[in-house]
């Protein structure tokens, strides 16, 4: 295997993490918010909180991997430029909701959850537009 066929192999299998973690990060908020019994609820809540963490950190080695295969191309062309288009902003915005989340903990306002949801939801359509784009790489 060459350091290619390597980094290929690591960056398929490191990009799953963020994206199913995301998503599992929003089910787990949106069924806290629903059920709102107290204990479950929290429960719920905190599932959502470790979930986007983890995808948070998941995704600084589905970044380094990508980087380090495309040489440092940061953008690229064709069917490269259509991924990266999508993945930059998705990996901002899944940073930004980890640190807005590690700060606010559990006392965000009823419209800052609201609009930290709709901007998970964001985050997860990129991911997953970025992740088509991805596999159409190879």
């Amino acid at each position: 295997m060459n350091i290619h066929q390597f980094w290929y192999v690591v960056h398929g299998g490191s990009t799953h993490f963020p994206i199913a973690l995301l998503i599992a990060s929003l089910f787990f908020d949106i069924a806290g918010y629903m059920l709102r019994s107290d204990k479950f609820s929290r429960d719920l809540h905190a599932a959502s909180y470790y979930a986007l963490i983890l995808g948070a950190l998941g995704s600084l080695a589905a970044v380094a991997s990508g980087v380090l295969l495309t040489n440092w191309q940061t953008m690229g062309t064709g069917k490269l430029l259509l991924h990266h288009e999508f993945v930059w902003p998705a990996f901002g915005m899944l940073i930004a909701l980890a640190v807005w989340r590690i700060i606010v903990q559990d006392k965000a306002s009823r419209l800052g959850f609201g609009l930290y949801i709709v901007a998970a939801f964001v985050a997860a359509g990129l991911m997953g537009a970025a992740g088509y784009w991805g596999g159409e790489l190879r």
